[in-house]
C-alpha cells in the first residue's frame, strides 16, 4: 500500500454516511471519557478490570476523538477506522463477551444485568457490531469521493483521482 493508494477510494458517494455514523459515535465516546469518568471513563475501566485504567481511560478517549475527528473529515480514513476497530474489538471483548457468557472472561468482570445470554449480548452490543462493521466498511473501500483526503491529496500532490 502506497501514500497515494491511501486517498483513493473506488467507493459511493453514500459512503459519508457511514463516516458520520462511525465518527459522530467515536467522537462522542471519546469526548464523555473526560467529564464523566465514573461512567465512561477512568473508573468504568477499573470496574471492568482493564489494566492500568488511569492510563488507558484518556488514552482510548484520546483515540476515539482523535479517530472519529479524522473518519468525518475523511483524512487518513483507512488508519482511522483500523485504530477505531481495535478500540472496539477491545470493547466487545472486555464487556460484551462476559454478558454472553455470564461470567467473567480473563480478568475481565461481568457487567450486572438483569439477564445474561445471547440476547442480552446482542441488545448490549447492538451499537458496537455497528460500529464494528462500518470500520470494516471503511478500511476496505476508503473514504468515498466526499472526504478531505481526496480533496487534500488531489490539491496537495496534483493527483488525478479520474482514473482508477
Amino acid at each position: 500500500m502506497t501514500i497515494k493508494s491511501l486517498g483513493k477510494s473506488q467507493a459511493p458517494a453514500a459512503t459519508v454516511l457511514i463516516r458520520m455514523m462511525v465518527g459522530t459515535v467515536s467522537l462522542s465516546e471519546g469526548i464523555q471519557k473526560f467529564p464523566y469518568p465514573g461512567e465512561r471513563g477512568a473508573e468504568r475501566f477499573t470496574w471492568i478490570r482493564i489494566p492500568a485504567p488511569e492510563v488507558l481511560g484518556p488514552f482510548v478517549g484520546a483515540v476515539e476523538i482523535v479517530a472519529g475527528t479524522l473518519v468525518l473529515l475523511g483524512l487518513l480514513t483507512r488508519l482511522a477506522a483500523f485504530a477505531l476497530r481495535i478500540n472496539i474489538s477491545v470493547a466487545i471483548i472486555s464487556t460484551k463477551i462476559p454478558i454472553l457468557l455470564g461470567h467473567g472472561l480473563w480478568l475481565f468482570s461481568l457487567p450486572r444485568l438483569s439477564r445474561y445470554g445471547f440476547w442480552s449480548m446482542v441488545h448490549e452490543a447492538r451499537t458496537d457490531f455497528c460500529l464494528w462493521l462500518g470500520c470494516r466498511f471503511l478500511i476496505l473501500v476508503g473514504a468515498g469521493p466526499r472526504s478531505g483526503g481526496r480533496c487534500w491529496c488531489a490539491a496537495t500532490f496534483h493527483w488525478d483521482f479520474s482514473t482508477p
